[in-house]
């Protein structure tokens, strides 16, 4: 037998596919999707108390999807053969990304809009629009969003501390490479370790460090986390002390990257400093800016580990934090379905808004670097 023949050996065209072979691998996978949905609804039925019949929990519908997709995937070169062994590159991806993304995902919304408390005899129930009339008229819930609102303002901040750092460790100064390492220690911290370190440490009201230089320079009763305003202003200095070095590191890096034939031409030009930053170096380390601020913004998004080690959210929710909030809900209250919705409600709110950032940043980057 020749090479040729041996490497089409177990080559199956779609035309040498017998009508037997496609009916048997059909009938196979119509069968398996049939045992699928039908499962899916009779468990489902039964969560919603429209049946008695169906499973202790959800887990025989679980293998009925596991023994669909195993199906589908022979039946793909059993119907089609070498036409279908190309789908075999991306088919099982896919349904792994269905099983792991898009059930947890519809399973949360299922225990969204359930009354579903861990302390309760009663288990889980189905409770249609309760938890969203609840987080509607929750002022808790909207106080964290609006927590939210003032700690992202807070990067406008944090992006100029960076940006100023990284120019100064840009320049030609003594030991740059030694104080670029020292910038980025915080980065290489964890919030709870900085949360131990800095506030319950150095900021704590009797014998802390920085609160005895306070009483040392007249204030009286140094209290970093009593007040509201002192306090969500300490949280937001230990987040900002943590990440800004990764803005800076970002915006050192673009930098680098800028062609020093086009600084030395503003500079050949007669451009002051203000000159050639605002007008040449800003404008091109806008994208590099634009993919920092968005990063961290989904990293303060998350803001949950310094809240929760240091105030717990207060005093009275002053410094709750979204995700804190809801991790209190689920630990504190073991309220498992309003925590769900509170969560799901969260991520819908910052798709929408990072796309719509994400919109009005390539629309002032287009403008900014069209004037070039």
């Amino acid at each position: 037998m020749s090479t040729v023949e041996g490497d089409l050996l177990h080559t199956v065209e779609t035309g040498s596919i017998s009508v037997s072979r496609r009916f048997w691998g059909r009938l196979a996978l119509w069968l398996s999707a049939a045992w699928f949905i039908a499962s899916f609804i009779l468990q489902a039925g039964h969560d919603l108390g429209w049946t008695s019949w169906g499973f202790e929990n959800w887990r025989p519908v679980l293998y009925a999807y596991f023994i669909w997709a195993t199906v589908l995937c022979i039946t793909r070169v059993v119907i089609y053969g070498e036409a279908g062994k190309k789908a075999l590159f991306v088919l099982p991806a896919a349904l792994f990304v269905v099983s792991m993304v898009v059930f947890p995902l519809l399973f949360a919304l299922w225990v969204g809009f359930s009354d579903w408390n861990l302390a309760s005899l009663h288990g889980r129930k189905f409770n249609g629009l309760d938890n969203l009339r609840r987080m509607i008229t929750d002022p808790f819930y909207a106080n964290a969003l609006l927590n939210m609102i003032y700690y992202c303002l807070a990067i406008v901040i944090e992006y100029a501390i960076a940006f100023g750092l990284a120019l100064l460790l840009y320049q030609e100064i003594v030991a740059r490479k030694f104080w670029r390492v020292t910038f980025l220690v915080p980065l290489m911290l964890s919030p709870v370790a900085v949360s131990w370190m800095v506030g319950k440490s150095m900021l704590e009201n009797r014998f802390g460090p920085i609160a005895r230089f306070g009483r040392w320079l007249g204030w009286e009763t140094p209290s970093f986390f009593g007040d509201p305003v002192t306090a969500k202003l300490s949280v937001m200095i230990m987040d900002a002390w943590t990440f800004i070095p990764f803005m800076m590191i970002m915006l050192l890096a673009g930098l680098q990257s800028l062609s020093k034939e086009v600084l030395e031409a503003a500079e050949v030009d007669g451009a002051s400093k203000w000159q050639r930053f605002w007008q040449v170096i800003f404008p091109l380390m806008l994208p590099v800016s634009i993919t920092a601020i968005m990063i961290r913004i989904i990293f303060k998004l998350k803001l949950a580990d310094i809240i929760i080690t240091v105030t717990a959210g207060g005093p009275g929710g002053a410094t709750d934090s979204v995700t804190s909030f809801i991790y209190r809900e689920y630990r504190d209250r073991s309220n498992v379905g309003y925590g769900t919705l509170l969560a799901i409600v969260y991520l819908v709110i910052i798709v929408i808004g990072m796309t719509l950032l994400l919109k009005v940043s390539d629309r002032i980057v287009s403008r900014m670097t069209g004037r070039l």
